[in-house]
């Protein structure tokens, strides 16, 4: 019987960690906080702080990664008057048209490695 529920509880966390992998946002404070209480209890038995200190980290971090959505949106919205769709949405239209990576405002650079200007020797120039 034991088997049977260990069984089934390894099932339910398993679909439940597949299906967060899915996730466009970063861990919030579930999953910061259930590392930070693992990483707590490795540390002198301290789970409750870890998970207290993993939970504020992962607010801190979704927090930070929907403020630069919304300016990423803001960004898309000024290109394209009249855009309908989430800020989710338009931040990752924003990522796709300017060659960004979600959690970046900078392009990627070897996405924009396009035909690079030839320089020109010394003493030749052209007009």
């Amino acid at each position: 019987m034991r088997k049977i529920v260990t069984l089934g509880l390894a099932t339910v966390m398993a679909a439940t960690i597949g299906t967060a992998a899915n996730a466009s946002e970063p861990g919030g404070c579930l999953k910061y906080g259930a590392a930070g209480a693992v990483g707590g209890h490795v540390a002198n038995h301290h789970a409750v702080l870890g998970a207290a200190a993993g939970c504020v980290a992962g607010m801190y971090r979704r927090h930070e990664y929907r403020k630069e959505a919304r300016a990423k949106a803001a960004l898309y919205d000024k290109e394209h008057p009249g855009a309908k769709g989430t800020y989710e949405q338009k931040a990752t239209a924003y990522d796709v048209e300017h060659s960004t990576t979600p959690g970046t405002m900078q392009p990627n650079p070897q996405n924009n490695a396009g035909p690079q200007a030839e320089p020109q020797p010394e003493g030749e120039q052209h007009l």
